[in-house]
């Protein structure tokens, strides 16, 4: 029998895992992707879930399924709708993954999930911890799995102190979540299970250890090093940025722009906007900036990225928005007007109604919302 702690008493993987199945079988969420073995739900589901919060996820996974609820409808579709239903979960870029590998799974696979671990990872977006979901999930192969939650519950196992994302740490982490692995089925409910205590007791700050049904396992425990187990990264530096939006209306319609391809936000509609922060950087190095000195950087700027000139600005609104790890001020103004020679292609105009069924960044929603419930007429 394989072992994996020494203690007083030497315990085995077999009732390490017998204590944890049975926890789970009483403690487990009710999850909406739990409920099938499909590996194309549970695809879709570990994706939207990766650095994503579950009760985010829910909605937006139930959705998806009912537009796309095979790989077919989501290779057929426009990335534009794939974009548009994924708007609002953020990382952009998992949305078109998807929409390329289901391409790539209908093509070279007749629309089947390889069931094997080497052919899943060269689909785009599918990195081993995802075709291990995948594997074990929905064929119960033992495959391993090592994600933010797991980590953390086998750093806690081995009492490693090493940070996580280290090279060594995580060849370590990986050895040690495949020799958990059951032989003869069962692989998929040790994962959810495995999952399921990093994300209920095994937390990342104050673990409930008094509620763990597998703490006589833990070394860190038994050390007294569940507060410093795993290594904590040193903490994140934020960049400022500050952003400027513009509303313009033409009788029912608004001006409205697609991100062009290599910037944030690709592909996704917005109001237009600009970059200010230089501009407002040094300003407020000087001193506060008051409003008409906010209303002509914005006229400024507008004018030269899009070659759009403004009348009669107004500041309406100030958001602010958290993209990994730039923290943006958007500063959102009204103009009764514009002069410009031609409309770029990336622009429309378009009634609000026609706006909610874009593929909008998450601050465009955002404004929809604000001006949907304002009196521009």
């Amino acid at each position: 029998m394989t072992k994996f702690i020494d203690m007083a008493t030497t315990l085995s993987v077999r009732s390490f895992r017998t204590a944890l199945l049975r926890w789970f079988a009483k403690h487990q969420r009710d999850l909406p992707w739990r409920h099938t073995h499909d590996p194309y739900a549970i695809w879709i589901s570990e994706t939207m879930l990766q650095q994503t919060q579950v009760a985010t996820v829910r909605s937006y996974y139930e959705r998806f399924l009912e537009r796309f609820p095979n790989v077919w409808q989501l290779a057929d579709a426009e990335e534009a709708e794939v974009l548009r239903l994924w708007a609002g979960l953020g990382y952009y870029r998992r949305a078109r993954q998807l929409h390329a590998a289901a391409k790539q799974i209908c093509d070279q696979h007749e629309g089947q999930f390889p069931p094997e671990l080497e052919k899943l990872q060269h689909l785009p977006g599918i990195g081993r911890y995802t075709a291990g979901a995948i594997l074990s999930f929905a064929y119960d192969a033992p495959a391993p799995i090592v994600e933010a939650n797991t980590s953390r519950v086998y750093c806690r196992l081995l009492a490693l102190t090493a940070p996580p994302s280290q090279a060594a740490t995580q060849k370590e982490l990986w050895t040690f979540a495949e020799s958990l692995q059951p032989t003869s089925g069962g692989s998929g409910a040790l994962n959810q299970a495995l999952m399921e205590l990093g994300s209920l007791v095994c937390t990342p700050q104050a673990p409930q250890c008094a509620d763990c049904p597998v703490k006589k396992y833990c070394r860190a425990y038994a050390a007294g090093l569940e507060n410093e187990v795993p290594c904590r990264p040193a903490k994140q530096k934020f960049t400022a940025l500050h952003h400027a939006l513009i509303i313009v209306q033409k009788q029912k319609d608004f001006l409205v722009r697609r991100n062009p391809a290599g910037g944030w936000w690709e592909g996704l509609w917005d109001f237009p906007r600009v970059d200010i922060t230089e501009t407002m950087t040094a300003l407020v190095s000087k001193k506060t900036p008051t409003e008409r000195i906010l209303v002509e950087t914005c006229q400024a700027a507008f004018q030269a990225k899009f070659d759009l000139h403004l009348d009669s600005i107004s500041h309406v609104h100030t958001l602010r928005h958290g993209v990994t790890r730039y923290r943006i001020r958007l500063d959102c103004f009204r103009a009764t007007s514009l002069r410009l020679k031609k409309l770029p292609n990336e622009f429309q105009w378009l009634p609000l109604p026609a706006i909610e069924l874009l593929g909008l960044t998450s601050t465009g929603r955002k404004m929809l919302r604000w001006i949907s419930a304002q009196d521009f007429s």
